[in-house]
């Protein structure tokens, strides 16, 4: 299990290699990459309006986290899925700072001698991540800043594994 908040990227071949490394009772790596997407952010959540429902480019988003606190959190939901699932191995990364479009955020990685529990075990880690782990997150476009409020279609995707 490892886990790194970090401002670098990294590479998602070597990331998968090395969750099955050296261990020939692995049958299974289940993946998530995240990328920034330029266009997330609609006129209605921008602006509080109830009627527009089209896109506003994303320029860049900068995520936050609060040191300590943020890497307990992921450990807590590592170890959550540990206990759910038979896994042998499991590695998130998820990146801090100013990102542009098309770079990618976040990697979930899970490995297991059987593949139900890898996707099982990568579909919650992620859902976790979301609704549990503290991360703030600032889209910039054209019109200007804001910070993302979560969504209530992460809380419900993470309340299916209670």
């Amino acid at each position: 299990m490892t886990i790194s908040v970090q401002e670098g990227d990294f590479d998602v071949g070597r990331e998968i290699a090395d969750l099955s490394s050296g261990c020939r009772e692995i049958g299974a790596v289940a993946s998530f990459v995240g990328l920034v997407r330029n266009a997330d952010a609609t006129e209605k959540e921008i602006n509080g309006l109830q009627s527009a429902n089209h896109s506003a480019q994303i320029t860049a988003m900068t995520l936050e986290h609060y040191p300590g606190m943020t890497e307990n959190a992921l450990a807590n939901i590592v170890a959550q899925a540990k206990a759910r699932w038979d896994l042998n191995n499991i590695r998130v990364i998820h990146r801090i700072g100013r990102l542009l479009p098309g770079e990618r955020i976040v990697f979930v990685g899970v490995a297991s001698a059987h593949r139900g529990d890898a996707f099982a075990a990568c579909e919650f880690v992620m859902d976790y991540l979301k609704t549990q782990a503290p991360f703030w997150k600032k889209e910039e476009t054209a019109t200007g800043g804001r910070w993302v409020d979560a969504r209530e279609t992460d809380d419900t995707a993470a309340a299916r594994w209670r």
